[in-house]
């Protein structure tokens, strides 16, 4: 008996019978809130103190022309060297950001407040049109003081306080911009009237005129002034001697008895 030949296309699958289905994978475990949110390093809180101790390093770096040594900051400061090494990395730190134009650098063992290399040219460009450092002699600064003081004053008055001419000296002071006239006084002779100028307040770094140092002041300087003139000189090392040591004292010099007639001596 014969059978008829199966479908080519219905041949069965003899593979697939074989071999199990495979098990479902597993679903991923969600992520935890800390894993995806890891936690920072709490910082230490910064207090009132450390910026105020910050804001002072900067400020005795900035004043200091030469390189300022570890040993000195902690001196002036009066902190451990621990804590201003701290303070100096913040403040380091502060001023790498771009937007400042100066860095503190480490110079021959101390520390100093340069402009960054990237700015040098235009720094140095800057620098080249400059004035020259203002210079006045001690009859120029009086005569400013004066005016400073007084204005508007004149000419025959500022002689009157001073005692002396001045009329080369108000030209200086003319010249460098540090004085101006404001009219003429109402008086006979209508003499010129001198006043200070911006300039003067640019110079010696002063708001207005309201921080001029008042007379009190200057009577504190006097006096301290005095103290150190009157402070005991440091006696010389034994052994050396003075240089008026050779000089015969003439208040203790040893004066000849006058000779004494031999007729009145008898």
């Amino acid at each position: 008996m014969a059978f008829p030949d199966a479908d080519p296309d219905q041949q069965p699958d003899e593979q697939n019978e074989s071999i199990p289905p495979a098990a479902p994978e597993p679903a991923e475990e969600a992520a935890t809130e800390e894993e995806l949110f890891p936690e920072e390093p709490v910082a230490e809180p910064f207090t009132m103190e450390d910026a105020k101790l910050k804001a002072v390093l900067e400020a005795i770096i900035y004043v200091t022309d030469e390189p300022l040594s570890l040993d000195q900051i902690c001196t002036a400061i009066e902190q451990p060297r621990d804590r201003v090494i701290d303070l100096l990395e913040q403040l380091t730190a502060d001023y790498e950001r771009p937007e400042r134009g100066l860095s503190i650098r480490e110079i021959a063992g101390g520390f100093m407040l340069t402009t960054k290399p990237e700015h040098h040219e235009e720094v140095r460009r800057f620098v080249k049109n400059l004035n020259p450092p203002l210079k006045l002699s001690l009859p120029a600064l009086e005569t400013l003081a004066v005016i400073a003081y007084k204005q508007p004053i004149t000419a025959p008055e500022i002689m009157e306080i001073r005692g002396v001419q001045g009329a080369g000296v108000l030209k200086t002071l003319l010249d460098r911009k540090l004085i101006a006239t404001a009219g003429r006084k109402q008086v006979i002779g209508k003499p010129i009237l001198y006043k200070t100028t911006r300039e003067f307040l640019v110079q010696f770094g002063l708001k207005d005129l309201s921080e001029l140092p008042s007379l009190k002041e200057f009577q504190e300087i006097g006096r301290l002034d005095m103290e150190v003139a009157e402070a005991p000189l440091i006696e010389p090392p034994s052994g050396v001697a003075s240089p008026d040591a050779t000089q015969p004292d003439e208040a203790s010099a040893e004066v000849p008895s006058p000779e004494i007639p031999k007729e009145q001596a008898e």
